[in-house]
Parts: C-alpha cells; sequence; structure tokens
C-alpha cells in the first residue's frame, strides 16, 4: 500500500511540475518533498525521523544534481555544450530555397495548435466577415452579371476556348486587377473580398474563374506590386488592371515541378545590346510547361536560375532563382499552342526560349532584386495559396451541395424523395460538412491575409484539403445525380466542376507534395516553439552567439516536451475534463476542450517525431501525411467554432457544428493512431500508445440520427440552405439549369401535401401511374385531390420532366468543331506532332 501511494505521490507531482513547465530547482523541491514523505514514514501510516540510508543517500543525491541544473554555467558544461557539438554535428545544413521558404510565411494560430496550449482568443480574435460597400456592391452587381453571361457548355465543349465577351467584361470591369492598389489603377480590394468573388465566378464556372484568378494569384501582378521598381509600377500596373496586358508566370518545367531546386532554365549576366545601346543585361534560355494564360499572355514572368560567371554585378557567380518581366513578343520569346488539361478551355500551355537576351531592368525589382525570386514567390505563396484554391474549392463544395439537396429533394423514387432515403441521406451529410467546414475555415484563412499575414503553413493545409473535400463533394453529387450526372450536355451543371477538379489537386503544389512534405515538416520547424531556435543557433557562425541562443531555445523545448509527455497523459486519462474551453460560449466548452485536448496529443507526438526523426523526417512521408491530416483537423474544426459564434450562433446551425466536430476529431484520432502505429522507434511507439491512449479511442464519427437531422435541414428551402450556400451564384431563371432546379425545388415542396394525396391513391388502386393516362386528372375526377392541387401537381411534373431529363445528340453534333492539325497524332509540348518525321 506504501508504494502505491508513493507511486501515486510520484506521479501527481511529476504531471503537475511537468504541466506547469517547472525549472530544475523546482523539480527537485517537488520530488525532495515526496522524498522526504517517503523517508519520514508518511506513507506508511506512522511519521518518524527520516531514515535515508544508502538508497536514499543516492536519490538526494541525484535531486542535487537536478538542482543544480538551475545554475547557468554548470548547465552549460553539463548538458547543453554537448547537446550543442552533437546537434551542430548532424544536422543537415538548410539550402537557400529551403531557408527562404522558411522565412517567407508569418506564423499565427498553427503555431497555438503546435504549442499544446492553443489560446482560443487569438483566433476569436480574427475578424469575421467583412466586406467594404464598393466590395458587396462589386459581388453582388458586375460578379453576378459576369455569372449570368456564362453559356459553360459553349465555352468548355462548342468552343473550348474563353469567348471575347468574357474577356472583354472581366478586362473592362477590373477582375484582372483586383489585388493592384487604387493607386495604380486597380480594385485594390481585400483578400476577403477576392476569396468571394473568386468563389462565386467558381460556382458558375471553373475555366472562367481561372481566367480571373491567375492575375490576382501568384503572377506579376502581385510581384510587381510588392516588389518592382517605381519604373516597373508605373508602366505594368495600371496597364494589367485595365486588362491591356495578360499576364502568365512560368514557373514549372519539364524536369523542375515540385522540385524547385533542379531549375534548368538559366540566365547569365553579360552585356548587350538594347535599344541601340550596350547595357548590362541577362542571355536567357529555358522552357516551361503548364503556363496557364500562356497562350494569350502578352507578358511573361520568367522564373530562371541566375549566374554571374565574370562577375559583373559581384563577387558572387551563382545569383539564385531571380524572376523577370518579358514581353511576349519580344524576339526570341516562343509562346507555344496549348494544352488540355483535363479537357479545359482556359488557355494554358508551353513557353520557351533560346540566348534570349534582355536589360536586367526588366528583373523584377531591378538589378537589387536578383537573386531573390524564391523568396519573392514564397511570399506571395504563402498568401495567394490561401485565397484562390480555398476560394474555388468552397464555392465548389457550396454549388455540390446547393444543387444536389435540390435534386435530392425534386427525384422520387419508391414514392419518396431520394434525398429522404437513408442511402442517399449519408453522401447528403458528407456534403452538408463539407460545405460549412470548407466555408468556415475559407473565411477564417481570408480574414488572416487581410489584416496582413501570410500564413504559409495554414495555407498548405488549406490548399491540399479544401481541394479534396471537393474532389470528395463532386464525387457524392455524382452518386445522388447517378445516369442525370454522367450525361454530359448543355444542362449537366456537374461535369464542368468533374472535369477540373484534378487541376485543382495538381497546381500550386501537388497535393501529395503539399501534405507530405510541406504541411507538416514546414509547420514542425516554422510553427514549432523552439525548434527553428534551435535550427538557427546551431547553424549560426558565431559559436558562443549560438551556444547561448541554443541554451534558451533547448532548455525551454526541454521543458516544452516534458510539459507535453504530462499534459497529454493528464488529459487523456481525465478524458479532456480539464483542458482550456473559452468563456462565454452558450454550451460549445466540451468541443473546445477536446480540441484542448487533441492540440495537446499533437504537439506531444510531433515533437517525439521531430527528435526521433530529426533529419530522416523528410523520406518518412507517411508520418508526415498523416501528421499534416490531424494538424488540418483541429485547425478546420476550430475554424467551425469559430464561424458560428460569427454567425450569431444560430439555433439551427447547432447540429452542423455537432456534426462536423465529431467527425474532425474521429479524423484526427484516425491519423494520430496511424503515426502511432507506424512509428519507427518500438520503444518511443510504446510510451506514445500509453500515453496519448490509455484507454483505447477517443472519438467516434457522428451518429446516423445526427446526419438525418442535418440534411433534413439543407433540404428544405430556407435560411440553413441559403446560409450554407451563401455567396455563391444562385439563378431563378428556369431557361438556365441550375436556375430551373430552384424554381422546380419550390413548386415541389408547394405541392408536397398533393402529392402524397396523389401517391397514397396509386398505392390503393385509385389511380394507375402509367404512360398515356393523365393520372392527375384521374385523382380530381376522383375527388382524391382538388382542382386547384390538380394544376399544382401538373405545373411540378412538367418541371420535374425538365429537371431530370437529359441531353441527347445526333453524331454529327458530338463531332470537334476544331481543325486537326493532323489525324489521330498528338503534339509534344513544343508544338511538334508526336510521332511524326521530324527531320
Amino acid at each position: 500500500m506504501a508504494l502505491f501511494l508513493l507511486l501515486i505521490a510520484l506521479v501527481a507531482v511529476s504531471l503537475a511540475l511537468g504541466m506547469w513547465r517547472a525549472s530544475p530547482w523546482q523539480w527537485a523541491v517537488g520530488l525532495g518533498v515526496v522524498t522526504l514523505a517517503w523517508q519520514c514514514g508518511f506513507f506508511h501510516g506512522h511519521a518518524h525521523w527520516p531514515h535515508i540510508g544508502f538508497f536514499g543517500f543516492l536519490t538526494w543525491l541525484a535531486l542535487a544534481a537536478l538542482g543544480s541544473l538551475s545554475i547557468a554555467e554548470v548547465r552549460r558544461r553539463a548538458v547543453v555544450q554537448p547537446a550543442f557539438r552533437m546537434v551542430r554535428g548532424i544536422l543537415p545544413k538548410v539550402s537557400d530555397t529551403e531557408q527562404q521558404a522558411l522565412d517567407a510565411g508569418t506564423v499565427g494560430f498553427d503555431a497555438e495548435i503546435f504549442s499544446g496550449t492553443p489560446d482560443w482568443t487569438k483566433l476569436r480574435a480574427i475578424p469575421p466577415i467583412v466586406l467594404t460597400p464598393e466590395e458587396r456592391a462589386f459581388l453582388d452587381g458586375p460578379t453576378d452579371e459576369l455569372c449570368r453571361m456564362i453559356d459553360h457548355w459553349q465555352i468548355r465543349h462548342s468552343e473550348r476556348r474563353m469567348p471575347k465577351e468574357i474577356w472583354d467584361f472581366v478586362k473592362a470591369h477590373g477582375f484582372l486587377g483586383m489585388l493592384i492598389s487604387k493607386e495604380h489603377g486597380g480594385l485594390g480590394f481585400s483578400a476577403q473580398a477576392q476569396s468571394l468573388i473568386l468563389g462565386k465566378i467558381a460556382s458558375r464556372s471553373p475555366d472562367v474563374v481561372t481566367i480571373v484568378m491567375v492575375p490576382n494569384s501568384l503572377g506579376p501582378g502581385e510581384l510587381i506590386e510588392k516588389y518592382g521598381t517605381d519604373e516597373q509600377k508605373h508602366h505594368y500596373l495600371p496597364r494589367l488592371a485595365k486588362g491591356l496586358e495578360v499576364p502568365c508566370f512560368s514557373l514549372t518545367g519539364p524536369t523542375s515541378g515540385s522540385d524547385a531546386a533542379t531549375m534548368r532554365d538559366i540566365g547569365y549576366v553579360t552585356k548587350g545590346e538594347h535599344d541601340g545601346r550596350e547595357v548590362v543585361g541577362i542571355r536567357l534560355s529555358w522552357d516551361k510547361r503548364y503556363i496557364t494564360l500562356g497562350p494569350e499572355a502578352t507578358l511573361v514572368g520568367l522564373a530562371f536560375r541566375l549566374f554571374d560567371p565574370d562577375k559583373i554585378l559581384g563577387d558572387k557567380e551563382d545569383i539564385g532563382i531571380t524572376v523577370a518581366l518579358i514581353p511576349a513578343n519580344h524576339p526570341g520569346v516562343n509562346i507555344g499552342r496549348r494544352h488540355l488539361p483535363s479537357g479545359a478551355a482556359f488557355p494554358n500551355g508551353p513557353n520557351w526560349g533560346t540566348d534570349v537576351f534582355i536589360p536586367i531592368d526588366w528583373v523584377i525589382g531591378g538589378e537589387k532584386m536578383v537573386g531573390q525570386g524564391w523568396r519573392m514567390l514564397m511570399e506571395c505563396l504563402a498568401a495567394g495559396r490561401a485565397i484562390s484554391l480555398p476560394s474555388s474549392a468552397t464555392a465548389g463544395a457550396k454549388a455540390m451541395l446547393r444543387v444536389s439537396t435540390a435534386y435530392g429533394r425534386i427525384r422520387r423514387q419508391f414514392g419518396l424523395p431520394v434525398a429522404r432515403m437513408e442511402g442517399v441521406e449519408e453522401p447528403l451529410a458528407r456534403l452538408v460538412e463539407t460545405a460549412y467546414v470548407n466555408e468556415a475555415a475559407r473565411a477564417v484563412t481570408a480574414s488572416m491575409v487581410s489584416r496582413g499575414e501570410r500564413p504559409s503553413v495554414i495555407s498548405a493545409l488549406m490548399k491540399y484539403q479544401t481541394t479534396e473535400r471537393l474532389r470528395s463533394a463532386v464525387n457524392d453529387a455524382f452518386d445522388i445525380h447517378g445516369g442525370r450526372a454522367i450525361c454530359d450536355g448543355p444542362s449537366n451543371y456537374l461535369q464542368a466542376a468533374y472535369q477540373l477538379v484534378p487541376v485543382g489537386i495538381t497546381v500550386e503544389g501537388a497535393n501529395i507534395l503539399t501534405r507530405t512534405l510541406i504541411t507538416f515538416a514546414q509547420g514542425a520547424l516554422r510553427s514549432h516553439p523552439y525548434l527553428y531556435k534551435e535550427v538557427q543557433a546551431v547553424q549560426d557562425p558565431d559559436s558562443k552567439r549560438g551556444l547561448e541562443a541554443f541554451d534558451d531555445a533547448f532548455c525551454g523545448h526541454i521543458a516544452f516536451s516534458i510539459s507535453n509527455v504530462a499534459g497529454a497523459f493528464f488529459h487523456n486519462l481525465t478524458l479532456g475534463l480539464f483542458a482550456e474551453a473559452p468563456e462565454r460560449v452558450q454550451g460549445l466548452e466540451p468541443i473546445y476542450r477536446q480540441l484542448s485536448r487533441a492540440s495537446r496529443n499533437f504537439a506531444l507526438v510531433a515533437d517525439f517525431t521531430v527528435a526521433t526523426l530529426g533529419g530522416g523526417l523528410k523520406v518518412k512521408q507517411k508520418l508526415t501525411g498523416r501528421l499534416a491530416d490531424a494538424l488540418s483537423e483541429i485547425y478546420l474544426v476550430s475554424c467551425v467554432l469559430k464561424r458560428f459564434e460569427d454567425d450569431g450562433r444560430p439555433e439551427a446551425d447547432r447540429a452542423i457544428v455537432a456534426f462536423a466536430a465529431a467527425n474532425g476529431l474521429n479524423r484526427f484520432e484516425v491519423a494520430m493512431r496511424g503515426t502511432i502505429e507506424n512509428f519507427p522507434n518500438p520503444a518511443a511507439r510504446i510510451l506514445l500508445r500509453v500515453l496519448v491512449f490509455p484507454f483505447g479511442r477517443h472519438y467516434y464519427p457522428a451518429s446516423d440520427e445526427l446526419g438525418s437531422k442535418i440534411v433534413r435541414l439543407a433540404i428544405t428551402p430556407g435560411e440553413v440552405r441559403d446560409r450554407l450556400t451563401r455567396d455563391i451564384y444562385v439563378s431563378d431563371d428556369p431557361d438556365d439549369a441550375t436556375g430551373l432546379l430552384e424554381v422546380t425545388l419550390a413548386k415541389v415542396v408547394a405541392a408536397e401535401e398533393a402529392e402524397k394525396k396523389l401517391e397514397r391513391a396509386i398505392r390503393s388502386g385509385i389511380v394507375r401511374r402509367y404512360h398515356g393516362i393523365d393520372w392527375i386528372a384521374a385523382a380530381a375526377d376522383a375527388g382524391t385531390i382538388t382542382e386547384s392541387e390538380a394544376l399544382l401537381l401538373k405545373e411540378a411534373e412538367a418541371l420535374t420532366a425538365r429537371v431530370i431529363a437529359v441531353d441527347h445528340f445526333a453524331p454529327e453534333e458530338l463531332m470537334p468543331n476544331y481543325r486537326k492539325v493532323a489525324p489521330n497524332l498528338g503534339h509534344n509540348s513544343r508544338g511538334v506532332v508526336a510521332g511524326a518525321d521530324q527531320s
């Protein structure tokens, strides 16, 4: 019994000291009190003078040594210096591109998650969705007008190119210059406004949003605005804002996709003639592909590696990645023909050049910015990746929900709307969750960017999570629509999204790369409270200064690690009942506490992973991918809670919040369990299993009953359905495929009671429903329904027939209407016929 009490006392004191990040002398005092109590017999039930003995003496000696570590000089000689030398010897040097990527973004709420003790006031302090009157007018005016103009079948099938009237409209109304400041002729909209505008267009046409998105994302406009010379700003920005210049940005090449360090596009500093005079310039050779807007571009942004073999600019020969602006009609620039990504209509194609001379003034930012290209790109990408694709993926998910709930309520089988069948409820519930969660995270992340943050880690997880969830949403929408979805034609409102989903998955960092190499690996360094400081310290060329910095970071890291062990174990033993939750959140405290508990567990496992794998982290991509998923789920569920508060805590949405939180926490646990069970270090695996899962699994998916409840909310026209799909394009034109859905849904809901009467008459044999029989008139004649109900049912039936109809074509209508260069032959990236004689 005495030993059991001693064990309990040691565990309790250790948990308390660990969670409060006690210093070495505090640990010595705390454990010393327990030791003294044991030696005085308190755990045996009878006190006496302390009996020390040999082992007792060793215990006090160990506690004295522990306490002495509070003395800086002792600690440095005994612990810190050996650790400093060891880490310095084994840590691989961070490359220039890696360093620039790490330095590019800012750290925000991701650091709170990595800390294991998130400060919820920081999340709640992020502004809700706020637009200026000008931004709201643009979203509701020109953006709606553009959406009404779009004929997706004409764009993606009949012409397979962007119509001139669309190009003219977006140029005339400033869509291409949303991020360019008013000072330079642009709209100067906030990131939140840009996100919503792009989303509304995306909900109508993935092709059209692409031509608006690219100039407002990573491209010449943003690069010039932030880094350009005054001359470049004054010349190019007004032209870009008005659409007088169409930009593209050329980064990807055949050998340098995800790995920019392998870029073979090069430039050499030299002298040459430009505009009739000799100038310092760059002689370029490059080969790029997959360049969106490239075939239509008048201005080419080009990334390349710059060398200065003659030391014209200074002492350095390998200057580094540089970005320049080159007019598309400049001698030697070759703009290739079009790629056809997933059958898309937006322009995308290769460009190349050999020994093309440009003046050094064409480098963005001029001579002083040579070699700064990767930093420039990473800084812009950290913000841009948080806006462009998450906005379109979120709007796509909301559009899938809007049309699927309407179709599911309209389409009847087995005598009831298919949306009320449990088998269809399941994908509909997933659609509700995806639309709500994506929008919650989109709004929070866009607000971060609007207030000046560049959340590199959050933008990475947002890109891969929202586009992957859109992929699932599109698949669910297809399953719900069945044959209606797979038959393409002018009335098919799903095929465009289905075709373009793989593009979003692939661009701006393919999801496989973003998930397994960027999100956690970069987050572990950038967002961890101590790790990056330790790396910077050991790589400091001044050893003395580095040792001092390492001492602070290393000791903090040790206390942090012990705190995570103690905190995670305590919260898992107590099921999170004592975890942190903000005040006055009206019933959401249990979810906040579980998120705090999850954050503790994540911080613990993340810290163990970094400590045990070290430089091998990059090759353990299955583990880092799962940890990226775990990080994502904590962030996304946190955003769900914030959205609920920002929306004014509508009571009807509580079920959606509960559904999303339960599933998010379950996915978090799946990711954590997968990480622990596949941990390469057996001892760490066993320890983590005990600390994180002392009683087995914590979380379970949301119940079927809760899923049914949120589907009933979503298929009912009203404020919940509208809130779930807010800020997408919604048509009420019955001659438009999606507008017809809205009109028919309203009519079907109005006719629902009459429909039930008719169904009962059919089942009882009073009325027969076959082709050639007017069963509605027969029901009216039999007195089953009134004349007014019969009229309403006929209107609903006629509209429903149009909704469920599919397109059909004469064979000649399906022949491509563009001229084939050569039958049955493709072309390579340079436009040369593949398989043809090239001699």
